[in-house]
């Protein structure tokens, strides 16, 4: 279904043409214990500790019936229609009590533990979630348009969770194992995970689901749920359009990924897009693009790819633009150096919490890595960097973007910048919700204003510059 490969106890992926079995094997150091579904304690959607006992049964049946089957290979919908009728066959043979609901959620139940992430499958189908955050197999929670709250999943034991876990990472050909107990990967829907497992997390296999609306957000959008204005929303139109070099800044699950798509919207067709990425997410819709993921270092400690050795390799693949995912180390310098060398209207994002900080964090960034002035560093930022676009997730859930800043320029050794937009908060509505507005901030001309006047866009940046300050 998912192109997954099973996995022998050390870890290791074995070849495609395996024969697959429903859940990967326990890593070596984990007990071998015969399969076992016990209740997890009191479940919120009725599930009884019958129910478990029950299914405990029916999963070994299941288990027997298709044993040496490839369930990763044909029609998987076919997979699933036979398992439910395996299970269904199952109840009613054995007569086991059951209601039609609970028939229902048994067969459902099973289809998940085979075909898909067990527990996980509901949150994951589920396009309002957000973020996914299992703690152990105690507690999971989850965001819901911005706050966090438990969600109602059980696991049956650690074994279980971390199967799960395995199979996540080898859809993508990682591994998590005792030897590789950190793991950072992708759903092949996109989705982001990292797992860390024991004896690094002390409470048991820890799994962390960024998940991606399947509708990818737009500008406009964007405009709808307030996050910006529609001036705002032209004025980043035009800062795409013209090719202005960007840094989007944020803190996490601030937006900043999310707003990064929607910019990338502006750019012409006909450009060639090179993304680099520690883990691929961005979902660009142009058709000339080429995506690129760091790799991490294999059990030997050998065959890293870095962030820097991808920006440095993309310079050779004839680039229009460069897209970084997340710049956090000393591939700050490279991509700065993209952006000083023909390559205009690149972008990255960083974490940082005010456009001045981003500054800081670029400078401390290329510190790491060069043995440079500070005032070197400060001139190339400001000769590379046009446009700081801050991101903030405000405590009412919500996420806005709070400055669109100009990078000036230079005045003795300080980097100067002057805000175009600004989110200023007025307060908050009966339901706690922050109210507030985007108002400009008397920018008649911006720096970049040559440029947008090139590529004739002068008047609709004047206009947008115009509305902004009046609102």
């Amino acid at each position: 279904m998912f192109g997954r490969r099973d996995f022998d106890p050390s870890g290791h992926a074995q070849s495609d043409t395996a024969t697959v079995i429903p859940m990967p094997k326990p890593v070596a150091d984990q007990p071998r214990t015969p399969l076992q579904v016990t209740p997890p304690g009191p479940d919120p959607v009725g599930r009884t500790e019958a129910y478990y006992r029950h299914k405990q049964d029916i999963v070994a049946s299941v288990l027997t019936a298709i044993s040496g089957r490839d369930l990763t290979q044909g029609d998987s919908a076919q997979h699933k229609q036979e398992i439910r009728r395996i299970v269904l066959d199952y109840i009613d043979v054995q007569k086991i009590s059951l209601s039609r609901p609970e028939k229902e959620s048994m067969a459902e139940d099973i289809i998940h533990d085979i075909l898909g992430y067990g527990p996980l499958e509901p949150l994951l189908i589920r396009d309002d979630i957000a973020d996914i955050m299992v703690n152990g197999t105690k507690e999971t929670f989850i965001e819901v348009k911005g706050k966090i709250e438990p969600a109602n999943i059980k696991f049956r034991d650690e074994g279980e969770l971390l199967n799960i876990c395995i199979r996540m990472a080898s859809a993508v050909g990682r591994r998590v194992d005792v030897n590789s107990p950190i793991c950072d990967a992708r759903l092949p829907d996109g989705s982001r995970i990292n797992v860390i497992i024991p004896p690094l997390a002390i409470d048991g296999p820890t799994l962390t689901i960024r998940k991606f609306k399947k509708d990818k957000l737009k500008m406009q959008d964007l405009v709808r749920y307030g996050s910006i204005s529609a001036e705002g929303a032209e004025i980043l139109r035009i800062l795409g359009k013209t090719r202005c070099n960007v840094v989007v800044s944020g803190g996490t699950g601030s937006g900043k990924t999310t707003l990064l798509n929607c910019l990338a919207a502006n750019i012409e067709s006909d450009e060639r897009i090179i993304t680099c990425e520690d883990t691929a997410e961005l979902q660009l819709q142009q058709r000339h693009v080429v995506r690129l993921e760091t790799r991490p270092p294999n059990i030997e400690g050998e065959g890293q790819i870095t962030m820097e050795d991808l920006i440095r390799n993309c310079l050779r693949m004839r680039p229009e633009r460069i897209i970084v995912g997340e710049v956090r180390g000393p591939e700050a310098f490279d991509l700065l150096q993209a952006m000083n060398t023909g390559h205009d209207g690149s972008m990255g994002t960083l974490h940082a919490n005010t456009p001045r900080e981003a500054l800081s964090r670029l400078e401390s960034m290329i510190m790491m890595g060069k043995n440079l002035s500070e005032k070197a560093i400060r001139d190339m930022i400001a000769n590379a960097v046009d446009i700081i676009i801050q991101t903030k997730r405000l405590r009412d859930g919500t996420r806005r973007i709070t400055h669109i800043t100009e990078v000036v320029g230079m005045e003795a050794e300080t980097i100067t910048t002057q805000d175009l937009l600004v989110f200023e908060i007025e307060g908050e509505d009966h339901r706690g919700k922050i109210v507030g507005r985007h108002k400009g901030q008397g920018i008649v001309k911006p720096h970049f204003w040559d440029r947008a006047k090139y590529y004739n866009e002068e008047d609709a940046l004047s206009a947008a510059l115009k509305r902004a300050g009046e609102g």
